[in-house]
């Protein structure tokens, strides 16, 4: 209800926007109208219409049922049996200037009016009001990505939880040198979080890099499942829970000492602190108003004339894993990415900063290894702090 009450309408008056209609239906909800119902309402009921008019400060749902507190329903089939109908004569008498749709060729999160739906609404509406209709992509957008002072009261906690999985996976509670494989320790991260109640939004994946001549070199993404672990490893695990609405995603090194050693190959740590020199590049480039593709460039210019060979895959995080907002780089494309690229940061938005740098490690006969490093932050639209 908070959010409700101060994120819709500062996103529907900084778009220019004083309608909104939402429309999802049960097992088929928009994305964003499914973030707005009630902790128990797991699905939508039948056809639930979530209408925002006077630039978010009356809301109705267009529906037998009132949707919680938030949302009085506004339609009684008795009086009016087509939903559809109702609807167009809600709208009429609140005459908007713009009704804003969740219909986007850009962001997926924002594309959750159905097609057979979108087709109906229009059907039922009269010439005037169809013609207002616009793309809501700011507000579907702004309304997912903005995270409020509760939210951030909680979100670092999350993090904490997920960074301590991470620890424990990262160490020899779970990794027995020679026996235990990536595999094995993916499925320990997937029981901890069911045993503590969490979600997971992706399978946890990890991955070894090794001083051996076939090692698969340069193709970071590649999943090597199944391989044991064994003294020399440099072990990498990306990971993510979903807790309390809110999710993480987390990248760590850990490397296995050899019998000879007491410190990893001084190659590897240089390589985790050209890793951090990346991150820090990165943060330092955020802000407000800015593209993701200008935030990417920016940071790219700055590390290569820094001396790093840089990959930056860095996704706005929050109700979603992959979440709504800015794209800032994508590994496959590190000179932009249109549409998602060119959207900008706004504060009070969260973060999760990917990316990994190419380096060379001299006790390796000098082969290439990756450092990617993943850490969830908050941009309050002065500066980047870790969470």
């Amino acid at each position: 209800l908070t959010r409700l009450n101060t994120v819709v309408p500062t996103i529907m008056e900084r778009a220019g926007i004083d309608c909104w209609v939402l429309v999802a239906r049960e097992y088929n909800e928009d994305p964003v109208a499914k973030t707005m119902l009630p902790a128990t309402w797991l699905n939508a009921r039948r056809r639930t219409i979530l209408v925002f008019t006077d630039s978010g400060t009356e809301r109705i749902a267009i529906a037998r049922y009132a949707v919680g507190s938030a949302f009085p329903a506004g339609w009684s089939p008795e009086d009016e049996p087509d939903q559809w109908q109702r609807l167009a004569a809600y709208l009429e008498e609140k005459d908007p200037r713009r009704i804003g749709v969740n219909v986007s060729s850009t962001f997926a999160l924002a594309d959750g009016f159905s097609s057979s739906e979108y087709s109906r609404f229009r059907s039922a509406l009269p010439s005037a009001l169809s013609k207002r209709l616009v793309p809501a992509d700011e507000l579907a957008i702004g309304w997912l990505e903005t995270r409020t002072p509760g939210e951030m009261s909680l979100y670092p906690e999350v993090c904490r939880r997920a960074h301590g999985l991470l620890r424990r996976a990262l160490s020899d509670e779970v990794i027995e040198s020679g026996a235990t494989t990536t595999g094995d320790v993916e499925w320990w991260l997937r029981q901890q979080v069911t045993d503590r109640g969490y979600d997971t939004w992706f399978h946890p994946t990890v991955s070894v890099q090794r001083n051996e001549a076939e090692i698969e070199r340069g193709s970071f993404a590649a999943h090597p499942g199944g391989k044991t672990i064994v003294p020399g490893d440099l072990v990498h695990i990306d990971f993510g829970i979903a807790y309390l609405g809110l999710h993480t995603d987390q990248q760590q090194h850990g490397y296995v000492l050899l019998p000879t050693e007491s410190a990893a190959p001084q190659g590897l740590t240089s390589g985790m602190t050209q890793g951090n020199r990346l991150q820090d590049i990165l943060a330092a480039e955020f802000l407000a108003g800015r593209t993701g593709n200008e935030v990417l460039e920016a940071a790219r210019t700055r590390a290569l004339a820094d001396g790093l060979e840089p990959t930056i895959y860095t996704h706005p995080i929050g109700l979603h894993g992959h979440a709504a907002g800015p794209t800032i780089g994508l590994w496959d494309m590190q000179e932009g990415v249109p549409g998602a690229g060119d959207y900008p940061l706004w504060p009070d938005t969260a973060y999760s900063i990917e990316l990994n740098v190419a380096v060379t490690v001299p006790e390796w006969n000098d082969q290439l290894v990756r450092i990617m490093l993943e850490e969830d932050a908050f941009f309050d639209g002065e500066s980047v702090r870790y969470m």
